[in-house]
């Protein structure tokens, strides 16, 4: 399997894919009123398959906060005065009924699963600790978590828009997010696997004419 091994200047700015698998074409900003912070691990940062990136770049006014292996207490802008802090984490308990979107502040916890655990318990005197009732398998198919009920950083928060009631703004991440997986399927050199992916995929009708060029032939 071909890895990306590209420095961070040879990829695109914006979706951090090599130029020639670029899903900028496609980027939508999408605006809810739940206010979303990102807790990016350092390990994840710059890893351009991180779906905590691409939380924070597509959803309007989501914050990213960087987390290290020495970080021990909240980061001090992380709060948000008149709103109730959510910590998504399979641990937690289920969202309470009746809650108003605008009156939460999710916190999205981006890291390996023991790195996520270790931030849990820093965050936990800050907030709500949450579980959302996730089933089936996760389409996030760029690791080794599709099993044992474990999902991506931005599949948890398509859960909770759909909590909500955001479905549209549910269903635009979702498909941002498949965009995203579908295309470092194919710079990983994946093609079997992408074309298993995309054949369950709602980008094949939502993004028809990108599909189309990035799975144009190139010269040699």
């Amino acid at each position: 399997m071909r890895r990306l091994a590209l420095s961070a200047r040879d990829r695109c700015n914006g979706c951090r894919l090599p130029p020639r698998w670029c899903v900028c074409a496609a980027a939508d900003l999408i605006r809810v009123p739940l206010a979303v912070e990102v807790l990016i691990h350092q390990r994840e940062h710059h890893r351009p398959s991180s779906t905590g990136n691409l939380v924070a770049r597509v959803i309007a006014g989501a914050r990213p906060h960087a987390w290290g292996f020495t970080t021990t207490s909240a980061p001090a802008d992380l709060l948000i005065a008149g709103r109730e802090t959510w910590i998504l984490h399979p641990h937690g308990e289920p969202p309470p009924p009746g809650a108003a979107p605008d009156r939460v502040q999710a916190l999205l916890l981006d890291g390996a699963w023991a790195e996520a655990a270790v931030m849990q318990r820093v965050l936990a005197p800050t907030g709500r600790l949450v579980a959302l009732r996730m089933t089936g398998k996760s389409r996030y198919w760029l690791r080794a978590q599709q099993d044992g009920g474990r999902f991506s950083t931005a599949e948890a928060l398509i859960e909770l828009l759909g909590f909500f009631g955001l479905e549209e703004a549910a269903a635009r991440l979702r498909a941002q997010l498949e965009l995203h997986v579908y295309a470092h399927l194919r710079a990983r050199g994946r093609a079997e696997l992408a074309a298993e992916f995309l054949a369950g995929s709602p980008i094949r009708e939502a993004f028809p004419d990108l599909i189309a060029q990035l799975n144009t032939r190139r010269p040699r």
